[in-house]
């Protein structure tokens, strides 16, 4: 027989993984102590190395969590019924501009607020990121093809390589949001994005 599972240890480690999500997704990774992470939450700093052995991989475990999170909601988005595949896709870039803000992202941009800190400071955090994002481009790929399929889009250009370019625009883009305070490299992205792909409605 296995164990029952433990609930109550499953959500403290949800809770000290959100409070990560909301404080260094504002601040950055390495400008939040633990402290403040724990304080947020409401935790005992013993508890934290009950379920994490170090920062790092805290780090790590954040960014796997976000990223499941992130990839659920775009299969939900990819796998909705009544809609085309270039429906589909202009709707998941109308949720990422919507979650992407340049003013308070609620933790939604993880991947956009750590990714170029992280990288270079931990080869397991850079691996998250990595896996994260290559799952985004497959799910991406996957969607273009679906277009091409059924004629949704008008693009006959190879999947993989447009699905890449398109998330590196979209990443580039909230990073510029960021600066200039402002959507308009958003509006920027969307238009390529249609003139990359061309939706056929």
């Amino acid at each position: 027989m296995n164990p029952a599972p433990d609930i109550a240890g499953t959500d403290v480690r949800q809770k000290i993984l959100a409070s990560g999500r909301r404080t260094m997704g504002g601040k950055g990774f390495s400008a939040v102590g633990l402290n403040e992470v724990l304080t947020a939450a409401g935790v005992p700093k013993g508890s934290f190395y009950h379920y994490f052995g170090s920062k790092e991989a805290f780090g790590e475990a954040l960014l796997q969590d976000y990223f499941d999170e992130y990839l659920a909601e775009m299969d939900q988005i990819f796998g909705s019924a009544g809609q085309n595949k270039a429906e589909q896709l202009e709707r998941y870039f109308a949720a990422w501009m919507e979650s992407q803000s340049f003013e308070d992202c609620q933790g939604k941009c993880l991947a956009v607020k750590l990714g170029a800190e992280v990288a270079d400071l931990s080869p397991a955090m850079r691996a998250a990121l990595r896996s994260g994002t290559a799952g985004i481009i497959e799910r991406l790929t996957r969607a273009i093809e679906g277009g091409q399929a059924d004629g949704s889009l008008a693009s006959n250009g190879d999947a993989p390589a447009l699905a890449q370019s398109l998330y590196q625009l979209w990443l580039g883009a909230s990073i510029m949001v960021k600066i200039v305070r402002g959507p308009q490299p958003f509006e920027n992205a969307r238009l390529t994005t249609r003139q990359i792909l061309h939706p056929s409605r």
